[in-house]
């Protein structure tokens, strides 16, 4: 398995924002492990935070747009491309503004800071979405498509048409992630120059030059907006290059669109939040269907990570046997819920329930047709959480631990006699107070059954 990785040390590099045309600093920061890319505005009171994450969208206009707790990110796509390519799982990004800075419009000034920090591994497994079906999302007023399929690495292929003939039909495509630094990185954002008039009339680009965007020219130039062009960008003289683009910029390929729109393609599904063995192919992206689709595939993957079923060997020895959790629980048959125990960690138990048709509660629920009750089976699930919260006290058959609170509790499917009920309990967050919050699971015929999310409460037996 392959470590997560950070940065060694803190560096940072300053720049002009593209849209607020705002000077900021941009500082990158190690960060712990499972922590993911998180920026942190600087410039505003308590340093608030906005994870990278699909569900942090709210705009795709102009770029991916990023907001929490109505504290915004503009543009962060370009940014986080850069961190995917350098396999790096987790990294604070400080900004004292609202927008990294554009740099030359591309990824890499963002790499090459990024290099001179340094790369550690850490002392943590990275977690890996691993393909095993074709996945699609579809953006039927636009025909744009994004299909990823299954692959032995992390591969990309854009499939650019915009329907101009200065621009025409493009691909591009990214073989092997260690390669985007000589291949995609340098590949700079575009626009058209009806877009930019756009932009211009409405005072939206404040930090654009002719050194950060290539400008295809798709419409014939008046001299009047040559003017608006010469004053926007300060230049004395403006024309267009035989190849339909403005002066002073050289293409680094004839390919260059198509390479950033890949470039594009990595920064926004790097908001998924995992690393992904996959292929993409994108015909016509766009930031909208890019985060549309990181949206879904982030749906997808929760879903699977809570219907999958952990591997456990049920023949192997317990580590608690039904002796040794009556020693440590109060409860006793036929109310004891809990047959053996598998694993007992700081942060999460395994437990088994055998159901068989003895069970008493049978007797009166459904008998000419069995089910084991649904009360019952998060009973059971909190019986296995009592065991994880009495294992953090020395002396556990000394304390209760009482049920307080149940939420976002749902059945999946029945419980029958023969059915082995697997139970896993795990803390949400550290016991404070001798409150445990615990999101628990229940699994039987290799499918979820059953999970909700348990608060109790360890309080200590007054002595006689």
């Amino acid at each position: 398995m392959t470590k997560q990785r950070t940065i060694k040390q803190e560096v940072s590099l300053k720049g002009v924002g593209l849209h607020t045309g705002k000077e900021v600093t941009m500082t990158f920061k190690p960060a712990p492990i499972n922590y993911g890319y998180v920026f942190v505005r600087t410039d505003l009171e308590g340093n608030p935070i906005i994870e990278a994450k699909a569900a942090n969208v709210v705009s795709t206009e102009r770029g991916t747009n990023l907001s929490h707790n109505g504290v915004v990110i503009h543009t962060s796509e370009h940014v986080l491309a850069a961190a995917t390519a350098m396999e790096i799982d987790n990294l604070i990004i400080e900004l004292d503004n609202a927008e990294p800075p554009i740099m030359d419009g591309s990824s890499i000034a963002f790499m090459e800071v990024l290099e001179q920090a340094g790369i550690k591994e850490q002392d943590a497994e990275r977690e890996e979405y691993i393909v095993k079906d074709n996945i699609t999302y579809r953006d039927e007023s636009t025909g744009s498509e994004i299909v990823l399929m299954p692959a032995e690495e992390y591969q990309i292929t854009t499939l650019v048409d915009f329907g101009t003939k200065v621009l025409g039909t493009q691909n591009a495509t990214l073989t092997h992630l260690s390669d985007f630094k000589e291949e995609i990185s340098k590949a700079r954002t575009f626009s058209f120059l009806h877009e930019l008039e756009y932009l211009l009339d409405r005072d939206l680009i404040k930090g654009g030059d002719l050194n950060n965007a290539i400008v295809y020219v798709d419409q014939p130039i008046s001299e009047k907006t040559l003017e608006k062009l010469k004053k926007a960008f300060k230049k004395e003289s403006i024309t267009v290059k035989p190849n339909g683009i403005l002066d002073n910029l050289d293409l680094r390929w004839p390919n260059e669109a198509a390479r950033h729109k890949l470039l594009d393609v990595i920064g926004d599904v790097s908001l998924v939040g995992l690393r992904i063995r996959g292929k993409i192919i994108a015909t016509k992206p766009g930031h909208k269907v890019n985060t549309a689709f990181a949206k879904k595939l982030s749906k997808i993957i929760q879903l699977e990570k809570r219907n999958k079923i952990p591997s456990f060997d049920l023949n192997a020895e317990p580590l608690l046997d039904i002796h040794q959790i009556m020693d440590i629980l109060p409860h006793k048959p036929p109310f004891l819920l809990i047959d053996k125990i598998l694993e007992l960690s700081d942060k999460y138990v395994v437990g088994v329930k055998n159901v068989t048709m003895n069970e008493p509660f049978f007797v009166g629920h459904f008998p000419n047709a069995p089910v084991m009750p649904g009360v019952l089976q998060v009973e059971a699930m909190a019986q296995c959480g009592g065991i994880l919260v009495l294992n953090t006290v020395p002396d556990p058959e000394n304390y209760l631990t009482y049920f307080m609170k149940m939420d976002n509790v749902k059945f999946k499917q029945k419980v029958i006699p023969g059915d082995t009920l697997i139970m896993k309990a795990e803390l949400i967050t550290p016991i404070r107070r001798g409150i445990a919050q615990m999101q628990a699971y229940g699994y039987a015929n290799g499918r979820l059954v059953v999970e909700a999310e348990l608060m109790a409460q360890i309080v200590k037996v007054k002595e006689s």
